[in-house]
């Protein structure tokens, strides 16, 4: 185990097997409890997706912000800019610059908004995304698999979880309309 570096500010006391509040530990302490496990396992599944997804989007040409910007689109549908700002955390400037680079490689398309005249939504090009689809159907396969082996009580346990996880938010505010 790593030794943490102490922060002078910081007189916390630590649990059992935790590092104090406030150090920076150089390395992932060992689990402790399942919960540490959890935490530790969702980390390495993050950081396991993000490569995945940069190799993906480095295949397509694209940049892993577009690659994202294009996952909310699939996973929520035809957007305006300021809902996908909202969605992803982006500035105004970032989406229009993510967006300006996902229509010049024609991925997306920009369509007046129907419901506002003044606004556009963002709708993804069916042709191009069939490349990009192709690259998850393995992983996606692989996941309903493993999900499969799990009694169904689990599987809904794992969808209560991640619907919680989703709208969690460090300030306590869940994100809207996702």
């Amino acid at each position: 185990m790593s030794r943490p570096l102490k922060d002078k500010n910081s007189s916390a006391k630590a649990e059992p097997g935790r590092p104090p509040a406030g150090t920076l530990p150089i390395r992932v302490p060992e689990p402790v409890t399942t919960i540490d496990r959890i935490v530790l396992e969702i980390r390495k599944f993050i950081a396991s997706a993000i490569f995945f997804n940069t190799k993906a989007a480095d295949r397509v040409g694209l940049g892993l912000t577009d690659m994202q910007m294009m996952h909310m689109l699939q996973l929520y549908g035809p957007s305006t800019p300021t809902r996908l700002a909202e969605w992803t955390g982006l500035s105004s400037g970032g989406v229009t610059v993510a967006l300006d680079r996902l229509e010049k490689a024609d991925f997306i398309r920009r369509d007046r908004n129907p419901e506002d005249r003044r606004s556009v939504l963002i709708v993804l090009l069916p042709v191009r995304m069939r490349k990009v689809a192709a690259m998850y159907e393995e992983v996606e396969a692989e996941t309903r698999r493993l999900l499969a082996e799990l009694p169904q009580s689990d599987r809904e346990a794992v969808v209560r979880f991640f619907e919680k996880l989703r709208t969690a938010r460090p300030d306590g505010r869940a994100p809207e309309n996702l």
